[in-house]
């Protein structure tokens, strides 16, 4: 998927590019600076010596040497003091100036780590939001493969409102049920199936004859179907769509030359999302793909939770399927 939040050591990323949240020398330092050098070598210090050291909020771009990668991306972060010394546009620019290199040097894939979070001390819960941000900002008009590492739990946290906010309605609505959840989700799409089939025979009065074909014909179409058509109803680019939904292009791509394409169920949320359709309409898409929503899955109750509150940020979603440690969307 273009954004992905991963658990994992940045120095062993297997990218085009990482970024290092390094100080004002270039030289070395502490935390991540200090791993991405220790396990680089001597010869990025030594490279590193010849730039001149970097402004606050500025990057600039190295060899990687020891690295699984090809570049390393040298921003340095701002000290947080309050939040109302220029904190946050720093913060900012750090992202987009690492981004505006990686893609000079025609990156395909990007590792960063959560800049300024460490010993700056720059709330983690808002130095998430920034990244998030710029980064989806970012991929909405190019195409690249962006990952943001954190090394462990602890240094990652959505802000605590948030995270009360849905554990709050996951035990408000969630049912622990001692059954197949592959047996229940085709029983309740085949129910909603054959209520939808009689609703139109009830009503099939009511319609004109063209219109009522016209259901018919959406009663029988594919998740592929149905998912372009909704793209036309909705009057966006394929591209809009699937950015939003945090899909690569080429997977996109398939799904629309391929009728009988079948989808995780992860990639259809992540299109309905995109699509921005209610609780009901996120419901018959996951229908034509052999899906269904249930309050027997913490997953479900989450995205359930989102659109409920009409937020159809997917970024945002997917901060927080990752605090619950459950699947993200997108692919």
């Amino acid at each position: 998927m273009p954004l992905e939040i991963v658990r994992n050591d940045i120095t062993k990323m297997t990218v085009d590019a990482i970024v290092n949240a390094a100080n004002s020398s270039l030289l070395g330092g502490g935390g991540v600076d200090g791993c991405i050098h220790r396990a680089a070598g001597k010869g990025l210090l030594n490279e590193c010596r010849t730039l001149g050291g970097c402004e606050t909020g500025d990057a600039k771009i190295t060899g990687a040497y020891n690295l699984p990668c090809k570049y390393v991306i040298h921003t340095v972060g701002p000290v947080y003091k309050d939040g109302k010394h220029n904190e946050e546009a720093l913060l900012e620019s750090c992202y987009k100036t690492s981004l505006k290199l990686a893609k000079e040097n025609n990156c395909e894939t990007v590792a960063f780590p959560l800049i300024s979070s460490g010993i700056y001390g720059y709330p983690k819960d808002e130095a998430l939001k920034v990244a998030i941000d710029v980064i989806s900002d970012f991929l909405l008009h190019n195409d690249m493969t962006v990952y943001i590492v954190i090394f462990d739990k602890e240094a990652y946290r959505i802000s605590e409102k948030l995270f009360s906010d849905i554990s709050e309605y996951i035990d408000d609505n969630y049912v622990e049920k001692h059954m197949d959840y592959r047996f229940e989700s085709r029983r309740m799409a085949a129910m909603m199936f054959e209520e939808e089939r009689k609703g139109i025979c009830r009503s099939e009065m009511l319609f004109s004859e063209d219109l009522l074909e016209d259901k018919l014909r959406q009663i029988d179409e594919s998740f592929s179907q149905m998912l372009l058509r909704k793209i036309d109803e909705k009057g966006i680019t394929d591209a809009e769509c699937y950015k939003k939904a945090n899909i690569d292009r080429k997977l996109f791509s398939k799904i629309r030359s391929d009728v009988s394409y079948k989808p995780s169920k992860p990639t259809v949320i992540a299109f309905a999302i995109s699509l921005e359709l209610s609780l009901e309409e996120t419901e018959d898409m996951l229908k034509k793909a052999g899906f269904a929503l249930s309050h027997s899955n913490k997953f479900d109750i989450i995205i359930e939770y989102f659109i409920s509150k009409g937020n159809y940020n997917i970024f945002e979603i997917n901060e927080a399927l990752f605090a619950f440690d459950q699947s993200l969307l997108g692919a």
